[in-house]
């Protein structure tokens, strides 16, 4: 998975303008982020439409802020810079979540 490095919203939106991305949200002090991070590399082998990219939540506070991304572990897909789903909050997240949200796109 593709770790983003510090950026702004406008860059972030010039990265992802084409294609189908999902963005996730993560730190490595987060314990639900922890419990999720093992079972990444089947959901992204599961969904190859989409570019799976980290964004270190901590690194990326203003990119989280201006993207309203106040809990984490935290999921968002776009579809060629727009934004077609959240599944963003505070709560541990399943495998089964995750891929229940992103079926549902």
């Amino acid at each position: 998975m593709e770790k983003l490095p510090q950026m702004t919203k406008d860059q972030l939106l010039e990265k992802i303008k084409d294609g189908r991305y999902m963005l996730f949200f993560s730190a490595t002090w987060c314990t639900d982020c922890a419990f999720i991070k093992p079972s990444m590399p089947a959901i992204e082998a599961e969904y190859p439409d989409f570019k799976f990219i980290n964004v270190d939540r901590d690194k990326n506070i203003d990119l989280a802020v201006e993207l309203n991304v106040l809990g984490i572990p935290s999921f968002i897909a776009y579809n060629n810079g727009e934004e077609i789903g959240r599944f963003v909050n505070k709560d541990r997240k399943t495998k089964q979540q995750v891929e229940e949200f992103i079926n549902a796109l």
